[in-house]
Formats: C-alpha cells, structure tokens, sequence
C-alpha cells in the first residue's frame, strides 16, 4: 500500500494514543502482579498487542472493558515461544520476565527485530543465573530460569530496554540484585520503569542511573491506572503545525517523565510558536531557523526534528546519530536517503552528528523503510512540498505506534 500526501495547510486539535513506553511496561507487570490490573486509555497498536499475546502465554487472564483491559496476573507459562511481532521493548521485556519460570522458553520476532541486538541482555541474564541459548546474540533466545539475582553488569549503552526489562523482572528474584549499568543511555526511558513499578508497590533504588538496588522476593500489587497519552506521536503532530499551521495536541502534559517532551525545546529554538495548558500543547507556524539539539536521550525524536530542520533557514545541527543504527531502520542513513530525495541535504560526520539543511521540498515517490516513525516525518514535510505531491512506499507500517496517523493527518487539514 501507498499514499500520496498533498502540500496544504493543518489546522485543529487532536489526542494520540496512549504511551506505548507507559503500555507495554504496565502491561508486563501486570502479569506478574497480584490480583487484577485494570488499565485504562489503552490504545491497541501492534506493539500493545505483541505486549498483550506474551503476558497471556505466560498465564495472564486478559478482559476487555468499555473503557479498557482487566488484566488478572499469574505467571504460569501456556506455551515454550513468546512473539514479539517486531517490538525491541517487547523483546527485551519478556527474555527477563520469562526467565523467572523454571521451562524453556522462546522469544521470537520478525523483519527489522531480527537484526536488533540482544546480546548485552543475553550476558546479563546468564550472569543472574538464567540459561541461555542465543543467535549469535539476536533473536530467537531461549531462557530457562530460575532468574537468581545477585551481582550483574549489564551494558546500557545501545539501548535502555536491556535494564528495563532486568528491573521489572529482578523483583521477583530469589535473590536481591546490584545491577550495574556501564554507559546508561535514554535515562527518561528508565525512569519511566522506576515510576511503573512504584505504582505497582515496588520501589527500586539507584545512584545515577548506573548502579540500581533490587530488593529480591518482593510482590508486584494490583492496580488500578490510567495510560496517559504518547508524546512520541505528539511531537510529529506538534512540528507539524510548526511547519503547515498550528495544532493542538490534548490529552499530554509537559510534566510527563517521556523523554520526547525535549520537542517543546527544539520547537522553541527554532522558533516557532508554542504555548501549553494543563492537559494540551499547541504548536503554530512562525519564520523557523535552524537549531541545535542533543537528541542522545530521545532518539525517538531524529525523524520529527528532521521534518522541522527541513523547514528551517539554515543548517541545523542534531546530536545523536549513534543511537539510531538499531532502530526499524538505521534511521540516519534513512532519513539522509529519503529526504535527499525531497531536495533536503542531510549530512552525517563521524563525531555522532547530524546536519540538515532547510530548503524546498519537492515532489517525490519516497520510501518508509518499515519505520514508522519515517514514515511520520516524511508525511509532514510532504505538507510543505512546493510543486505537486510526495508519494510514501509504505505508509502501513504507522500501525507499530499510530495505526490513525494518516486519518489524523488529513483531519487537521484546512478544507
């Protein structure tokens, strides 16, 4: 399937769906929490579903509600494989939670997760005891707990998911765990972990990110929560009315611990119009120029900054890139290829930087690359194009985080 995006102005307001960072851990845990977990505002993209299929494998009683899932825990494995669709936090959520149960089992996924590495979580599990069988450090990973705790090192440095999943699993440890993090990465990420378990009666302390304390042998409660909605989907939406009008974006608050909140900051560098309520941000269109940003933190931003770099005078400058080679996609050779054709020069040096210079975006069939988040920026800068329509290859794979982006897109529409 393809789409053709048309150049014209947004204008409106609209809510995302719900976090899929807050989703997937709430969902882990309450698996292995007691009694039942109702969630609400739960917004079912492919990767909430791939979290949803794992917990009912290994024992979860799952309901739909009319306003959202009862989930009654129980770790009690129904099956030896655990799919992960193509989810990197799902993946690395539930090789720890798995390892907990004394059987083996698989964790499987497909396309891009296949060539997305494992390798620091597969180490730090058979350092906590767990038995391991790998591919060379990608999926599929068979483990066979008991999960026993103790002292581990884990590397953080490519992504933040490997200590997520070791912190939400540890608890229930025989054993209480120091876990060490060599060269933590997405720190927001990891916060937001500390946070799920808080609400699930857990606490887990920390001295800077790199040496955590687990206390072993504890029990997850039951809860009752509320999902509170996506700033990785917002900020595509806010740049848009950065660059094509002005949207309003409900149901998000500038207090979120999300690591993508930092849109507001380089929104504001390149000087576009930002104002915030409570529970609402809106972004509106004003002469942008080009920015600095250090997105190491929130590479989950590049695409969307890319979109808003395209429509600044000037050069701006993005610092991050190595954290983008294992995502859907290498996302700075992507956005370098994919916005080259727009007319956009991107340029990527070797000391973990990103160039964009702003320009005209004209007519062009570009690829989406099974990333949805590229797909998204392509899409916004395609609002901008000066002489006819920009073609995605594609624009299916959304469905990972925003399955209605396109819909929302073409509402905000000025008719």
């Amino acid at each position: 399937m393809d789409t053709s995006v048309p150049p014209g102005r947004v204008c409106g307001t609209l809510t995302p769906p719900c976090s899929k960072s807050y989703a997937q851990r709430v969902i882990a845990v309450s698996l292995l929490a007691d009694g039942q977990t109702l969630i609400r505002n739960l917004d079912y993209c492919d990767d909430t579903r791939s979290a949803l299929r794992c917990i009912e494998t290994l024992g979860a009683e799952v309901a739909t509600l009319d306003d959202g899932l009862a989930i009654r825990g129980g770790l009690s494995p129904r099956g030896n494989g655990l799919y992960a669709g193509e989810s990197g936090l799902a993946a690395r959520l539930f090789a720890p939670i798995a390892s907990l149960c004394s059987t083996p089992i698989t964790i499987y996924g497909e396309r891009t997760l296949l060539h997305r590495p494992m390798m620091p979580l597969v180490e730090a599990l058979r350092a906590a005891g767990v038995t391991v069988r790998d591919g060379g450090g990608y999926l599929p990973v068979e483990v066979c707990g008991p999960l026993r705790g103790g002292e581990i090192t884990v590397d953080g440095e490519l992504s933040s998911q490997f200590v997520t999943g070791l912190l939400l699993a540890l608890p229930l440890a025989a054993e209480d765990t120091t876990l060490r993090v060599t060269s933590p990465v997405s720190v927001p990420y990891i916060d937001i972990t500390v946070e799920t378990a808080a609400m699930f009666g857990v606490n887990i302390f920390h001295d800077g990110y790199e040496e955590f304390f687990i206390e072993g042998r504890r029990r997850y409660r039951a809860a009752d929560i509320t999902i509170e909605g996506d700033w990785s989907s917002a900020a595509a939406m806010l740049v848009a009315g950065a660059v094509a009008g002005e949207v309003t974006v409900r149901n998000i608050s500038t207090l979120s611990r999300q690591a993508d909140t930092a849109v507001m900051t380089a929104l504001v560098r390149a000087g576009a119009q930002v104002t915030n309520d409570s529970d609402s941000v809106t972004a509106a269109a004003r002469p942008l120029a080009a920015f600095e940003f250090d997105a190491t933190n929130c590479p989950d931003l590049f695409p969307a900054l890319a979109a808003l770099a395209a429509a600044a005078e000037g050069q701006s400058i993005i610092t991050g890139t190595r954290r983008l080679e294992h995502k859907e996609s290498n996302r700075a050779e992507t956005l370098r290829e994919q916005y080259g054709r727009l007319g956009i020069e991107i340029d990527i040096d070797t000391d973990n930087v990103m160039k964009i210079r702003g320009g005209e975006i004209h007519a062009a069939a570009v690829d989406a690359c099974g990333d949805h988040r590229i797909a998204e920026s392509l899409a916004i800068s395609a609002l901008r194009c000066c002489d006819g329509k920009v073609e995605i290859l594609g624009p299916e794979c959304v469905a990972k985080s925003y399955p209605r982006f396109f819909a929302d897109l073409a509402a905000l529409r000025q008719k």
